[in-house]
Parts: C-alpha cells; structure tokens; sequence
C-alpha cells in the first residue's frame, strides 16, 4: 500500500520532451511531485526506486511499449495506479491497455487540465480502495447489481450474460454508480469522483454520459438508471426502482 501523503508523487513517462516537460509543470503547478523517465526501462527502475503514487504513461516508447511496462508491473505486484497517453484510441487498444491493469486512458493531443483532473479522481479512488471503502466489490474485483455485473480488472461489462461495450468514461461512470447502488447521487458528487472536477454548472456532461449508458443498458431489461429530478441520479435494481 502506497502512503496517501498530502503531497502525492507522479512519475510520467513519454519520449516526447515538450509533453514530457507540459505534464511536469502542470502537475507541479497543482501541487505534486514530479520526476520524469524517457523509455519503459527507465521507468520500471524508477517504479521500483521511488513507489510513486500515480504513473502517467506514453503507450508508444522507443525500447518497450507503456502496454508492456504496465503489465511488468502488474507482474511484479506493483499495483500502481496508471493513465496512459496515446495517439491511438481504437477500441481494441482501449481493451488491450485496461485489461493488462491499467486504470485510465487519455487520447492525445489533450487537454493538460483534463489530464490533471484525471489524475486527482485516480488517486482519490485508490486512497478510497486502500481504506477499504468499496464493500461491493468480490475478491475478483467484480460489482454485482441485479443481473448486471462489472469487472473492473478485465473492464467488461455484462447484463444478463451479454456483453455490453463501454468507453472508459461510461465504464467509470457505470462503477461508481454501482459502488453505491441504492442511493441518490448528486451530479456534483458524479463530476467529482467521475470526471475529477469541481462542480461549476456542468451538469450536462454527466447527463450525456447517464443517456450513453442508459442506450446500452436498457434494451437489455428494465431500467437501472433513475433520475431524482432536481437532485441527481441512482441506480436501483428491480425489486427497490
């Protein structure tokens, strides 16, 4: 278990000095700790060394690909919270970097405040997976409500046994409102723990991501998904909707 210090440290990781250098100041600017690594060797000496609370890392590295370095890691018991950067963003490789054990996915060119909001939500979700707060998920990592079930090691999503396809903010989305399934969620308490961001009229990002997944889910039984007018929304199963 990592120390969840006031002053948390991020190792980044990319080949490319200007986003390398963007992402430091960035960081430091919000109060981190910072130090840098040019290829996947290097960062996996620096993991070891250091035990950083967060890494950001390039998926395209001169020696050995980010893909690689996180399931290195993940090999090693190194359990690490990790965002990849990347150029490309097909769903395939999507899959294939969260289901080697990384957390968060940021396509490039981005935007370096919505990077740093990334980061924030991360490591408050693993300061609240240290302290043992998520009580509904199994050993496996599994969040079971209703006849819907959410892996959050493998990043796969079932209802009724069928596969449902979800991008990486849906899948954060949908596993926050299972985590707490049953009660009314504010869309401020959503933009926070979801998207990183302090509540400032932007309610209608979650609104959108509510109807992605209220499309994907629906058609495959009763609705899940409810909305508390004026408040927020919840996520009840059939017998307590």
């Amino acid at each position: 278990m990592r120390e969840t210090a006031t002053r948390s440290h991020v190792l980044v990781i990319d080949d490319e000095p200007n986003i390398r250098d963007l992402v430091q100041a960035a960081l430091r600017f919000h109060g981190f700790s910072v130090d840098t690594a040019e290829t996947g060797g290097e960062c996996l000496a620096k993991a070891r060394e250091q035990r950083p609370d967060l890494v950001v890392l390039d998926v395209l590295l001169p020696d050995i690909s980010g893909f690689e370095v996180c399931r290195q890691l993940r090999d090693s018991g190194d359990e690490v919270p990790v965002i990849y950067l990347t150029a490309r963003d097909t769903p395939s490789d999507t899959v294939t970097g969260l289901s080697l054990g990384g957390d968060d996915y940021v396509t490039k060119p981005f935007s370096v405040e919505a990077l740093v909001a990334r980061v924030h939500a991360l490591l408050r979700r693993a300061r609240r997976d240290d302290s043992g707060g998520d009580t509904d998920r199994d050993d496996e990592g599994v969040l079971r409500v209703d006849d819907l079930e959410l892996n959050e090691r493998t990043w796969t999503v079932r209802r009724a046994g069928v596969p449902i396809e979800l991008s990486p903010t849906e899948f954060r989305l949908l596993a926050y409102l299972m985590s707490n399934a049953g009660q009314v969620l504010t869309r401020a308490q959503l933009l926070e723990n979801v998207w990183g961001w302090d509540y400032a009229g932007q309610s209608q990002i979650v609104e959108t991501y509510v109807s992605y997944l209220r499309r994907k889910l629906d058609p495959l039984g009763p609705a899940l998904i409810h909305t508390q007018r004026g408040v927020g929304y919840a996520l009840r199963t059939r017998d307590s909707a």
